[in-house]
């Protein structure tokens, strides 16, 4: 068992704490590796609901082998494209690239795609421990099952405020039977055809199919013609679990679209870690998960051995229209694959919010011996409003009234080699919007504009952004996990439903006093979320709502910082666009 860890960072000052910890980190592994990976990337049947169907996998898996390393190590993932007609890209989620923005693996913003027979080379320093991802950032390539996970531990030597035993990864999935392209053109078609809800949920890349209405009523009409799982499909294992012992569950969701809760049966769970940061302890009954995030959590086996347990994953924050995903936690010397003797369980309410933000606000304070220091006031702020907009014809996301398109040409590439009309550089992007007039409770009447636009911040200087949501076309206001690439932010506050954030009235409701980092946070529905970071890392990042069917419709932006300060650009992530020339 771990003992408890002192702080690498804690004398680190706010505006320079990155850089600090980036070098605490390297000093403390003085052995460190280099990890190389070879990748084939290519569609093949598989069933992870027990329906076979394309995915896109990796040496012929999907979800993908969990990559592990050391704080300081070194990944080299040597990608071959073989879609044979489609592009790719791989984001390394919560990896903030000091160094090496060109490895963030972002298409359009950080490098051209990776065409069809192309081999492409990332390497990239993980420089903090955590639970992080990888996944497909091209269109919404991420839909057909190209992720997994990437694990950094601490040096040897250095303990975390925590103690178990075991360590165990839990990757929480949603699956669709139609494909990527059905479900892209539907999104860019008029009239809208949206991408429905998912067909399955799954845990750790499995799962079991079984058409929503059936599961509850399986005499109901139709059920009986309804597509059936293959025979012997059955609810996976979670792991075996011996008495007594306590087990790390790294739980990460890489959803294209569903929130998620996530609980097992019987067992309380305690929150640790959130996005690669140490939060103060919270003890759960069940954990409110978004698209983006990852969680450590500390599970006990001090229930009955003689049994076996339902870990269940169910949708929340929209309708349930999807049956919710079950696993089995077996203790050491039952059956792994009998199914335990209670019923399967039905999970929250799925509309009920309220208990989704208080966890959020409850998780949302760092643990006392790490807490990074914040900035008292930040240089700039940004008061962005998410809404749903119909922009020439389509419906389309927007930030202020622009929604994002992505370039021919890399941002990164296009700023760095100046090459003026590689996207819109006219007029920068509204900082605000007119808050006081603005009715959230209200579908938006302006149709918007849809821009390649850029942030461009001062290197340096200290961002705040309030998230502000509003009611879609549809008169419904849904969570949007926002992820930000190359940064960790302070998550400041939360606002409650129905309350347009007033930055006179509200800024006074930060807390700057332990708020946690992290990479990705939930923007509650009509609610508003703030976060504070620093533009310390030059490059270009995209900022921008983890589910797939919104970023592919515009709802992101795009910040620069110190582009001018990046070094020589690898050649290999150029060949399109302007920057073939």
């Amino acid at each position: 068992m771990s003992a408890p860890r002192q702080p690498l960072c804690k004398l680190a000052t706010a505006v320079h704490h990155l850089l600090l910890c980036s070098l605490a980190a390297l000093s403390v592994s003085a052995d460190a590796k280099v990890h190389h990976h070879t990748w084939d990337i290519a569609y093949h049947y598989k069933s992870l609901d027990c329906v076979n169907k394309l995915a896109v996998t990796i040496n012929g898996e999907s979800p993908g082998p969990t990559i592990r390393a050391t704080q300081g190590d070194t990944v080299v993932v040597t990608v071959r494209n073989s879609l044979e007609t489609e592009n790719t890209g791989i984001h390394w989620h919560g990896i903030r690239q000091v160094g090496s923005p060109w490895a963030d693996g972002t298409v359009g913003v950080t490098q051209c795609p990776i065409l069809p027979g192309d081999t492409f080379t990332y390497r990239f320093v993980v420089d903090r421990p955590g639970t992080y991802f990888y996944h497909a950032h091209y269109g919404m390539q991420r839909v057909a099952g190209l992720d997994g996970m990437l694990v950094v531990s601490v040096p040897d030597g250095v303990a975390e405020p925590f103690a178990y035993d075991e360590d165990r990864t839990v990757l929480l999935m949603d699956w669709w039977h139609k494909s990527v392209y059905e479900q892209a053109v539907g999104l860019a078609s008029d009239p809208l055809v949206f991408v429905g809800e998912p067909q399955s949920l799954l845990i750790n890349g499995r799962g079991v199919f079984e058409p929503f209405h059936c599961s509850r009523a399986p005499s109901a009409s139709g059920c009986s013609s309804a597509p059936r799982p293959a025979a012997g499909c059955a609810p996976p294992a979670l792991f075996t679990a011996v008495p007594g012992k306590t087990y790390r569950l790294r739980v990460g969701s890489l959803t294209s679209l569903s929130a998620l809760n996530f609980a097992i049966e019987g067992h309380s769970m305690t929150v640790v870690e959130a996005d690669g940061h140490y939060v103060r302890p919270v003890v759960v009954d069940s954990l409110y998960i978004y698209s983006g995030e990852s969680y450590s959590v500390l599970l006990t086996a001090d229930q009955d051995p003689s049994r076996n347990y339902w870990a269940a994953s169910h949708v929340v924050a929209r309708e349930r229209n999807t049956t919710s995903a079950m696993a089995i936690l077996s203790y050491a010397g039952n059956d792994p694959r009998a199914p335990p003797p209670t019923p399967r369980p039905e999970g929250p309410a799925w509309d009920d919010a309220r208990p989704r933000l208080e966890q959020s606000r409850s998780l949302a304070v760092a643990h006392p011996d790490h807490v990074v220091p914040v900035p008292p006031r930040p240089d700039r702020a940004l008061l962005l409003l998410n809404t749903q907009n119909r922009i020439g014809g389509h419906i389309r996301w927007a930030i202020n009234g622009v929604s994002l398109a992505f370039p021919a040409t890399p941002y990164l590439v296009s700023i760095k080699r100046g090459l003026r009309g590689a996207y819109d550089d006219q007029r920068p992007p509204p900082d605000t919007y007119d808050y006081r007039s603005y009715d959230i409770a209200s579908p938006p009447t302006a149709n918007g504009t849809v821009a390649s636009k850029v942030y461009r911040l001062a290197l340096g200087s200290v961002v705040d952004v309030v998230l502000q949501n509003t009611v879609a076309l549809n008169n419904k206001s849904e969570t949007h996990p926002w992820h930000l690439h190359g940064h960790d932010f302070w998550v400041l506050a939360y606002g409650d439903d129905g309350k347009k954030f007033d930055p006179e009235r509200d800024t006074n409701k930060f807390n700057l006093r332990d708020p946690v980092m992290k990479n990705t946070v939930a923007l509650h529905p009509r609610g508003w979320t703030a976060v504070r970071f620093v533009a310390d890392n030059p490059g270009v990042w995209l900022f921008h709502c983890h589910i797939e069917a919104h970023v592919y419709m515009g709802m992101g932006l795009v910040f620069e910082e110190g582009v001018d300060k990046v070094g020589r650009l690898p050649k290999s992530i150029m060949g399109c666009g302007r920057s073939r020339t």
